[in-house]
């Protein structure tokens, strides 16, 4: 406990010296009635008198000691801190082009790509996260949330594109994205961007649309996902050839101010994801502040009972007239 004005404090040295003064120094003046001896009175007369007097003094002492507590403004500090976190706004932008099921990442690309991802969202707590498929044409699989459950049921929805929408289409996939991000009020807009091959589709480049994507703030990490062997193997499905283009990929995170990262297996794909994480970290701002409840009236109020006591007790029941 503290005081808003502890000067008052001082007065109470004062009360013991008032009260010898009123009490010992001036009993003369306590009486209206005076009488030649005590003699005239019996003992439990006169020890009836003195403890009524006593009784009342204490609660004038006590009246008097709890006003100038009052008066010193007794307060109750609690410190406080509120805590301001600039929110980001997270796109995730997967291939799902049927090369993902090349088992290069064990069991394959695709299982790979969405485990590290679900443990990427699940350190993003706080941030709204979507993510948007794409192949030879992209879909939003879920808008940004921070429904963090949902948004991993969804992502454990996810499959490679059937053949009819094949192909990859980066452009397209950060037109959509883009298009997601745009309105955003967040602070930070991010998009991160994972495939393993080269645009072949769509009516949109992925330079252009990278210098779209820069027009409205929005920065873009990109992985480039696949081994370094000129080929892989899709079970069931034969061999491929691994056409990672990561010069474009390198061109569209410069543009945007982002960073380029190759993953070549899956515990690089886990890293370049942490890596993310600390690098799109919200900025945190707590601010300490101190609340003061007022505790005045603790005091105040029991003095001011004191003091119906007082006078009831004085006037009604000692029937002192001093």
């Amino acid at each position: 406990m503290s005081f808003h004005n502890p000067v008052y404090l001082v007065l109470l040295f004062v009360v013991p010296f008032t009260f010898y003064f009123r009490f010992r120094k001036s009993k003369k003046y306590e009486s209206t009635i005076l009488f030649p001896s005590k003699v005239l009175f019996s003992k439990n007369i006169l020890s009836r008198a003195k403890l009524k007097l006593r009784i009342l003094r204490l609660i004038e002492i006590l009246i008097l000691v709890l006003i100038i507590i009052a008066l010193a403004r007794p307060q109750k500090a609690e410190e406080l801190s509120q805590r301001e976190i600039d929110v980001i706004d997270i796109l995730m932008v997967l291939d799902i082009s049927s090369s993902m099921l090349a088992d290069d990442f064990p069991p394959n690309r695709l299982e790979a790509v969405k485990k590290t991802a679900k443990e990427f969202i699940k350190s993003r707590e706080g941030d709204r996260i979507g993510v948007v498929v794409f192949a030879g044409q992209s879909f939003i699989q879920c808008p940004l949330t921070t429904d963090i459950e949902v948004l991993l049921n969804l992502v454990d929805e996810i499959d490679v594109a059937s053949k009819d929408v094949d192909g990859t289409a980066i452009g397209m996939a950060i037109a959509n994205a883009t298009n997601r991000l745009r309105e955003s009020l967040s602070g930070s807009k991010t998009m991160i961007l994972l495939s393993d091959g080269s645009n072949n589709s769509g009516e949109i480049d992925p330079p252009t649309a990278a210098k779209l994507a820069n027009e409205f703030g929005i920065k873009i990490y990109t992985i480039a996902a696949g081994t370094d062997n000129s080929i892989s193997r899709i079970p069931g499905r034969g061999i491929i050839r691994n056409e990672i283009d990561t010069n474009t990929l390198k061109d569209i995170s410069k543009e945007t101010g982002g960073q380029f990262f190759r993953a070549t297996d899956k515990e690089a794909l886990s890293q370049i994801y942490a890596r993310i994480d600390e690098l799109e970290r919200s900025e945190i701002e707590v601010r300490n502040f101190t609340d003061y409840k007022e505790l005045f009236r603790w005091f105040l109020v029991p003095a001011l009972f004191l003091v119906l006591i007082y006078f009831v007790l004085k006037r009604y029941i000692f029937k002192v007239i001093i």
